[in-house]
């Protein structure tokens, strides 16, 4: 019994990651924070969701008997474009129920994963910050890197107009609109704006979260 419940406080210590039975269900909650690492190790001064530990991690969630569903709660400035996209592709192929709840912040590309689910819901008072590609760094000034960055934009709006209710025009227009933002181009939309514009399904708490959760878990059983 005690290694079992040291394992899931490691386990809670290092990804921000906890497993709750219920007489509703098992509904293994996982967070999306700071910056999603991806090929580059981050300093070790920066709050990091390091996507090598979650992408085994949902596989095991989707196998696993002993869970019913996903909760994934997000506060993240965004990272690492393939890292994030790759967890996002991830958790949109599951077939157990899946829920995300937006708190603080889902900026960049936070963004696809806050829509992976297959419900979302944000928080009255957290922000979304929808932005063309960017890289930082040493760059080859050549038509091919732009039409590069450009082709990725294109994933990434494939991906969100998908899995959410947002026109693509829109969110290539929030994408490029200036005059927002003090040193890029971009929008900032706040939680019941980025419900009106259907980026995101539902304004909401953990409750409702929650609640959305063991009703999807119930009919599916």
């Amino acid at each position: 019994m005690e290694d079992n419940q040291d394992k899931e406080l490691e386990k809670l210590k290092e990804l921000g990651a906890d497993l709750t039975a219920s007489k509703l269900g098992s509904i293994y909650t996982l967070t999306i924070i700071g910056q999603v690492e991806g090929h580059q190790v981050l300093p070790e001064n920066a709050k990091t969701t390091k996507y090598e530990h979650i992408l085994p991690l949902l596989a095991n969630i989707e196998e696993s008997d002993e869970i019913d569903g996903l909760l994934l709660l997000l506060n993240t400035v965004g990272g690492d474009i393939e890292a994030g996209l790759a967890i996002a592709e991830m958790i949109s192929g599951m077939k157990k129920p899946t829920v995300s709840l937006v708190l603080g912040g889902g900026h960049s590309i936070g963004i696809p994963l806050a829509v992976c689910t297959k419900h979302s819901f944000i928080t009255p008072t957290a922000s979304m910050t929808v932005h063309p590609v960017r890289m930082t760094g040493l760059v080859v000034g050549a038509p091919q890197t732009f039409r590069y960055f450009e082709r990725i934009q294109e994933q990434i709006a494939d991906f969100v107009t998908t899995n959410s209710r947002v026109d693509r025009e829109r969110f290539l227009e929030l994408m490029m609109r200036t005059g927002e933002l003090a040193t890029d181009v971009g929008t900032i939309v706040y939680g019941k704006e980025a419900v009106q514009i259907g980026l995101i399904d539902e304004l909401g708490g953990l409750s409702d979260a929650l609640q959305c959760l063991h009703r999807m878990i119930s009919n599916r059983e």
